[in-house]
C-alpha cells in the first residue's frame, strides 16, 4: 500500500465522503457574504468595478477562508469572530491572482480567459493592487469583533505573510527571467514555502488559530504541518496542469508553456540525456510567445519519458504523510469536532481534487 492509499484509508475514519464540499461551501459562503461588502463601491467607478469583482465571482474552492474558519472554530471562537479575516485572505488570494496571471503571461484562470487577456495589463494591475487595498478592510474592522492587541497581531502575521509570499514570487521569475537553470529541488520547495505555503495554509492555521485562542496558542506550531501540507498542494496543482480534467480551471501545459521550474522539469532536466539537455535548455531561453505547440509536445514528452511525473507523485506522497504526522503531533490534543475533521480530510484531499 502507498503512502497515499494509506492516508486514504486512515482518513475515511476522520471524514465522511462531502465533508471538505460542505464545509467550504459554508465557509466559503460565509466569507463570500463578507466580500461582497467590501465589494460593493460607495459609487460609480468607470474601469474598476468590474474588474475589481470579476475573478472573486468567478468561484473557486474557498479553502484558504475555510480552513482559517476551522482553525478558529477547532479552537474555540465563533464563525463571526473568524469571517472579517478570513475574507480578507480571499481578496487578497485573488488580488495576487491577477497579479500572478499578468506576471506569467498566462491566458486562462478558473475557466476563462485571465483578467489582462480582457482588458489589457493595466486596467488588470490596477484592479489588483485595488483589490490588495480592499483586504485590509476586513482587517482593520477586526478591531470592533476582537481584542485590539489580537487584531493587531493578525495585522502583524499578514505583513509576514505578504513578505515571504513577495519573495517566493521574485524567486519563481527571477529564475525564468534570468534564465536559471542551476534550480535544484531544495529551492524549489523553499519557493513553494514562500509563495504557496505561506498565504494557502500556515497563514490560514496560525491566524485561525491565534483568533480561537484569543492569542494564546504560538502560531510557530502550525509551520510544519502547514509547509507539508502547502508543498503537497503545489505539487499536485503542477501534476494537474500537465494531466488536467476538463475542470481544471487554467490553460493545459501552461507550466511548460512560461517555463516554470517545477519539480517534474527539474527532475526531467537532471534526469535527460545531455543532447535533450541542450534542447531543453535551448527552449528556456525563448519567451512564452516564442514557445510553440511542438516544442511543448517534446518537452512534455522528455518529462513522461524520464517518468518525471512518477517522481513528483512520490516527492507529493512523502510530504503527505509528514502532514498527516504533523496532524497528529499538533492537533491530537484538540477536541473532537468536525472542524478538526475538515482539517485532516484536507491531507487526503490533496491528491483527490481535480
Amino acid at each position: 500500500m502507498t503512502v497515499h492509499q494509506s492516508i486514504l484509508a486512515g482518513a475515511e475514519s476522520a471524514r465522511t465522503p462531502t465533508l471538505i464540499s460542505e464545509v467550504m461551501e459554508e465557509y466559503g459562503g460565509a466569507a463570500r457574504a463578507v466580500m461582497e461588502d467590501y465589494l460593493t463601491p460607495d459609487g460609480p467607478t468607470p474601469y474598476l468595478h468590474e474588474l475589481v469583482v470579476d475573478y472573486p465571482r468567478r468561484g473557486g474552492k474557498m479553502m484558504r477562508p475555510s480552513l482559517c474558519i476551522a482553525h478558529a472554530r477547532a479552537f474555540g471562537a465563533t464563525m463571526d469572530q473568524a469571517v472579517l479575516t478570513a475574507a480578507a485572505i480571499e481578496l487578497l488570494h485573488n488580488a495576487l491572482l491577477i497579479h500572478d496571471d499578468i506576471e506569467d503571461g498566462s491566458e486562462e484562470r478558473r475557466g476563462r480567459p485571465t483578467l489582462h487577456a480582457l482588458h489589457g495589463v493595466p486596467l488588470a494591475l490596477n484592479a489588483g493592487d485595488t483589490l490588495m487595498l480592499l483586504s485590509l478592510r476586513p482587517l482593520m474592522d477586526n478591531i470592533s469583533r476582537l481584542r485590539d492587541r489580537l487584531a493587531l497581531e493578525i495585522f502583524r502575521e499578514t505583513a509576514v505573510m505578504a513578505q515571504e509570499s513577495a519573495e517566493g514570487q521574485a524567486l519563481e521569475l527571477g529564475w525564468r527571467d534570468r534564465n536559471d537553470t542551476t534550480v535544484t529541488e531544495a529551492d524549489y520547495l523553499k519557493m513553494v514555502l514562500k509563495k504557496t505555503a505561506w498565504l494557502s495554509t500556515i497563514y490560514p492555521a496560525r491566524v485561525g488559530a491565534l483568533i480561537g485562542s484569543d492569542g494564546r496558542v504560538d502560531p510557530s506550531i502550525f509551520m510544519p504541518f502547514g509547509f507539508f501540507l502547502g508543498a503537497a498542494f503545489q505539487i499536485q496543482d503542477d501534476l494537474l496542469n500537465l494531466t488536467a480534467s476538463p475542470t481544471y480551471g487554467k490553460e493545459h501545459n501552461g507550466d511548460l508553456y512560461e517555463g516554470k521550474r517545477t519539480l517534474m522539469l527539474i527532475h526531467a532536466r537532471r534526469s535527460c540525456s545531455p543532447s535533450e539537455r541542450a534542447r531543453l535548455d535551448q527552449f528556456l531561453t525563448l519567451g512564452r510567445g516564442q514557445r510553440t505547440a511542438e516544442q511543448v509536445a517534446w518537452l512534455r514528452g522528455v518529462i513522461e519519458r524520464r517518468q518525471s511525473m512518477d517522481y513528483a507523485r512520490t516527492v507529493a506522497e512523502a510530504l503527505v504523510g509528514a502532514a498527516s504526522y504533523e496532524f497528529s503531533r499538533v492537533y491530537d490534543g484538540l477536541a473532537e469536532s468536525r472542524d478538526k475533521r475538515f482539517i485532516a480530510a484536507l491531507i487526503p484531499w490533496v491528491f483527490e481534487r481535480g
